[in-house]
C-alpha cells in the first residue's frame, strides 16, 4: 500500500486494535490463520464490522453486518467518507500534514449521501452512519479485505476508496491501524516481492526506473527490458492478437481458473509452444508441449515464504521429491544453463543472498537471522534492523519525509454483467474452508467438510422457483451454462447465489463468469455474474 506492495499491519495488531472492518472477505474460511488473530481482537473488545453480500461465517462474529449489493463497494466507501466529513470527524491535522488531494476527494464524495448509498448498496442509511462514526472515532482501526474487493472490473478503484478512508481518519502509520489485503495462498506475497509483477523488479523496484534497473543489469550481466510487461489478462489479449505465441506456466492452472474457460482453452491450444512446470498434471498441463514435474515446495525444497504480514520465514526440506520431480529453483537454473546462462547458484541460500544484495527491503534478512528470530518482516534494511511491524510511520513525522500520501477520488461503477429480465439473479463466487482454488491440490484427499459443487440459493428464491434441496438446476449466463444441484443457504439474500471454482472437472463454473477486467490490475470480475435458473426435472429410470 502507498507504493509498498503489502499490508501495513502485523497480525498482533489485529489482536490489539479497537475496530476492524472486514470488507469483502470471508476470512474464517479463506484466511483461517489470520481469522484466529482477528478473533482474539474481538475477544479483547474490538468492534467488528463485516461488509459482505453474504452473511458468511465470518460475518456471524461481527457486531454489525453490512450486506451490500455486489459491486456497490465504492458507493458505500464514498458515503462513509462523506458522513465523516459532514460531521467534522476527519483528522484534519493528519490530512493537512501527510496527504495531498483532499479537496478533490471531498468534492467527489459530496454527492454520495446516505440516502443515495442506501439505494445503491441496499444497506440501511442508519447502519452506514453508525459504521462511519465508529470508524472515525476509534483510537485504532484497520480495514482488511480480499477478493470480494479485488475480483471486479474496477478492482483498483475499490482499493483506493478504502485507502481514502484511512487517510481521512489517520488510521495508518500507527500501531493497530492500517489497511491490509489478506493474501489468499501461501507465499502470494512472496511472489510479488520477488518481482512476479509485470512492472516490478524484486523488492517492488520499478522496471521503468533507469537507476533501479541499472543495478540488475550489472548483477545479471544482461540488459533488462526497460518497459513493463503484460499482466495475466494482458497475456491472453496478446495471445488473441498473435503477439504472444509461447508460454511458460509455473504452478498455475489458467485453463480452469480464468474467468472465461472457453476463451482460455481456445487461446492456449493455439499457442506455438507451451511449457507447464507443476507438481500435478493439471488441465493446463494436459495441453502443454512439455511438462516439467516440480517438487512440493513446502516439504521437498529449501527456501523462504512471505505471509500477509510481510513476514519472511524459512522453509526446510524434509523429503526428497519423488520420481523425476525436481525443485523449481533447480529446474529454472538448469534451463538457463542449457540455454547458455549460468546463474551461479549452488543452493537456495545463494539465490536468496543475491536477492538481498539487490532488494534494500530484504537486505538484513540472512538465513541465520531468519532462523534465530523465527522470521522477519520487511522492510529490514541491514542485519541490525529488527524489521518493521507496521508501515508508513513517516506519515506522522513533521515535516513528512518524502512524498505525501495521495487521496484518489473514485466513482461508483456497477458490475458490467447487468441484471435484466432474462438474467435476473446475481451469481458471486468464492472459496470454502475445505478446498483450494480449482481443487487440484485439495481434491486428492478426503475431508468430512467437503461436498461437491452446488448453486447456493436463498430460501426465498428456492421457494419462489419451486426448488428443493439437492434438486438439479441449469444455471445460464450470457456466456454458457452448467447443470448443478442446489443447496439452500440462509446466509444469502433473495436475488443472490453463490458457487465456487473448486470442482471444475464436475461443474465448470468459469463457463458462466465474465472476463470483464480491471484495466489497471487485469483482474476479472468473478464476483458479479448475471444468471437465470431453470429447474431440471428428475430423469426417469426404466424398471428392470
Amino acid at each position: 500500500m502507498f507504493g509498498a506492495g503489502g499490508g501495513t499491519s502485523s497480525y498482533r495488531e489485529a489482536e490489539e486494535t479497537d475496530l476492524i472492518v472486514l470488507w469483502g472477505s470471508n476470512a474464517r474460511e479463506t484466511h483461517p490463520i489470520f481469522f484466529h488473530h482477528l478473533l482474539r481482537g474481538v475477544r479483547n473488545g474490538a468492534r467488528l464490522y463485516a461488509v459482505d453480500p453474504r452473511r458468511t461465517s465470518s460475518a456471524e462474529w461481527a457486531d454489525v453486518w453490512l450486506g451490500l449489493d455486489v459491486g456497490s463497494d465504492i458507493a458505500l466507501a464514498n458515503a462513509v467518507g462523506r458522513e465523516i466529513i459532514a460531521n467534522g470527524l476527519e483528522n484534519r491535522e493528519f490530512i493537512d500534514r501527510a496527504t495531498d488531494g483532499f479537496a478533490d476527494y471531498k468534492a467527489k464524495v459530496e454527492s454520495y449521501t446516505l440516502d443515495y448509498a442506501e439505494r445503491e448498496t441496499g444497506i440501511p442509511a442508519d447502519t452506514i452512519r453508525e459504521m462511519a462514526h465508529s470508524f472515525a472515532k476509534a483510537d485504532k482501526a484497520m480495514i482488511c479485505w480480499t477478493l470480494g474487493i479485488t475480483e471486479h472490473h474496477n478492482a483498483v478503484d475499490n482499493v483506493l476508496a478504502l485507502i481514502d478512508l484511512v487517510l481521512l481518519t489517520g488510521h495508518v502509520g500507527r500501531y493497530g491501524s492500517g489497511v491490509n489485503p489478506l493474501r489468499g495462498q501461501n507465499n502470494v506475497q512472496g511472489g510479488g516481492d520477488m518481482g512476479a509483477l509485470p512492472d516490478r523488479l524484486p523488492g517492488f523496484q520499478h522496471v521503468e526506473n533507469d537507476e533501479l534497473r541499472a543495478k540488475f543489469d550489472a548483477a545479471w550481466n544482461v540488459t533488462v527490458p526497460p518497459k513493463r510487461g503484460w499482466h495475466l489478462s494482458g497475456m491472453f489479449d496478446a495471445m488473441e492478437r498473435g503477439d504472444l505465441t509461447a508460454v511458460y506456466v509455473i504452478g498455475e492452472n489458467p485453463v480452469q481458473s480464468e474467468a472465461d474457460q472457453k476463451r482460455a482453452i481456445r487461446l492456449m491450444t493455439g499457442l506455438e509452444f507451451m511449457v507447464v512446470q507443476d507438481m500435478f498434471l493439471t488441465a493446463t498441463a494436459e495441453l502443454a508441449d512439455v511438462v516439467l514435474p516440480a517438487s512440493a515446495a513446502w516439504v521437498e525444497a529449501e527456501g523462504t515464504v512471505t505471509n500477509s504480514e510481510r513476514r519472511v520465514q524459512r522453509v526446510r526440506k524434509a523429503l526428497d521429491a519423488p520420481g523425476e520431480a525436481r525443485d523449481d529453483l533447480w529446474i529454472i537454473a538448469e534451463l538457463a544453463r542449457r540455454m547458455g546462462m549460468e546463474f551461479g547458484w549452488q543452493t537456495a541460500e545463494d539465490a536468496w543472498n543475491e536477492l538481498r544484495s539487490l532488494s534494500p527491503v530484504h537486505a538484513g534478512m540472512s538465513y541465520k537471522r531468519l532462523e534465530e528470530l523465527g522470521g522477519l518482516q520487511w522492510p529490514c534494511y541491514d542485519e541490525n534492523h529488527p524489521g518493521e511491524m507496521f508501515l508508513h510511520s513517516r506519515l506522522w513525522e513533521d515535516p513528512v519525509p518524502g512524498n505525501r500520501a495521495p487521496f484518489v477520488a473514485v466513482d461508483h461503477d456497477p458490475p458490467v454483467d447487468k441484471l435484466t429480465d432474462d438474467y435476473p439473479i446475481r451469481l458471486t463466487t468464492g472459496r470454502r474452508l475445505d478446498s483450494y482454488n480449482t481443487g487440484v491440490q485439495s481434491g486428492g484427499y478426503t475431508s468430512p467438510l467437503r461436498r461437491g459443487e452446488s448453486l447456493d440459493i436463498s430460501p426465498e428464491d428456492a421457494e419462489r422457483l419451486g426448488l428443493a434441496p439437492g434438486g438439479q438446476v441449469r444455471v445460464i449466463s450470457r456466456r454458457g451454462q452448467v447443470d448443478v444441484p442446489i443447496r439452500i443457504d440462509s446466509s444469502l439474500r433473495p436475488g443472490l447465489t453463490f458457487m465456487t471454482l473448486h470442482f471444475q472437472d464436475d461443474v465448470a463454473t468459469n463457463l458462466l463468469t465474465i472476463d470483464a477486467t480491471d484495466p489497471k490490475s487485469g483482474t476479472a470480475e468473478f464476483k458479479a455474474t448475471a444468471i437465470r435458473i431453470e429447474k431440471l426435472e428428475p430423469v426417469a429410470t426404466a424398471r428392470p
